[in-house]
């Protein structure tokens, strides 16, 4: 984390900055964040129409532009590392958003902060990608997390994944699946398919780059997926490495989080090569 800090950055003097938009008793309002956090201002209305986490908010930049779209929704974004946290608090106040905050924390536990059918959305963008397969329980969009998320969703709720790694699209697709989501869109291009979409400084800089952003939107299940889902999601390949397009060359860009893996696969595929024609 330290070495993610700019310099001349101290992290406790930021958190005392933006401590009025960080709500680090979270567990404390859990099943009743819409009423709780409602500006005491407003007349007529007790409570925010809906709640919509945001998972791995980063600097912020998201909630931000979503909660100045969508009054009377309450936003919370969530993100394990500290210096994101400051700095989504700090735009949260800088722009005077009434209905945005930041809490600090990851998808292990938020059955511990939000109560059945409290959440009305997930968003899930630009996630670390995991592209290890010992790792691919911390995946956002593993199956064990999908079932995590489902009962805390309402009905109608949506959990939508925006990434601009096209393995673990290929990953998560499946999952969702597995476990019998309902696919309301999957998409190679959610720029193209959603132009409503706020688009972020991240985002910008990922597409300069030549990246494109892959999306998947879904509504959870009425019901517990089963021992049998669960496995199925299980027993399909777990590493990145295996969702990887076949031709490497084709593009430059290399997703967040997958250089590593792409140079020792386009590696090998070189030696290979190399040895078919010796």
């Amino acid at each position: 984390m330290h070495a993610r800090m700019p310099k001349n950055f101290v992290l406790d003097q930021r958190i005392e900055r933006a401590a009025d938009a960080i709500e680090t008793n979270a567990a404390a309002y859990r099943g009743r964040w819409a009423e709780a956090c409602f500006p005491l201002c407003a007349e007529g209305v007790s409570r925010f129409e809906r709640v919509h986490l945001d998972l791995g908010c980063g600097k912020g930049a998201y909630i931000a532009a979503m909660a100045k779209r969508h009054p009377t929704t309450l936003f919370i974004g969530m993100d394990s590392e500290p210096v994101c946290v400051v700095h989504a608090a700090q735009l949260v106040l800088d722009e005077d958003i009434k209905n945005a905050l930041v809490i600090p924390g990851d998808a292990a536990k938020l059955d511990q902060i939000f109560a059945e059918g409290e959440l009305d959305a997930i968003s899930i963008n630009f996630p670390t990608p995991h592209p290890k397969r010992r790792h691919a329980r911390l995946r956002l969009t593993s199956a064990q997390h999908l079932e995590g998320y489902r009962p805390l969703l309402a009905g109608s709720a949506t959990v939508a994944l925006r990434t601009d790694s096209e393995p673990l699209y290929k990953y998560s697709l499946p999952q969702f699946e597995a476990l019998g989501w309902n696919i309301l869109c999957a998409t190679d291009d959610d720029r193209a398919a959603h132009p409503e979409q706020p688009i972020t400084e991240y985002e910008e800089r990922l597409t300069a780059q030549g990246a494109t952003v892959h999306a998947i939107y879904a509504t959870p299940p009425s019901t517990p997926a089963t021992t049998e889902q669960l496995q199925a999601a299980e027993d399909m390949p777990l590493s990145l490495i295996d969702y990887l397009p076949e031709d490497l060359f084709a593009s430059d860009y290399i997703p967040y989080g997958m250089s590593y893996a792409v140079d020792n696969l386009r590696n090998r595929r070189r030696n290979e090569s190399r040895k078919k024609r010796v």
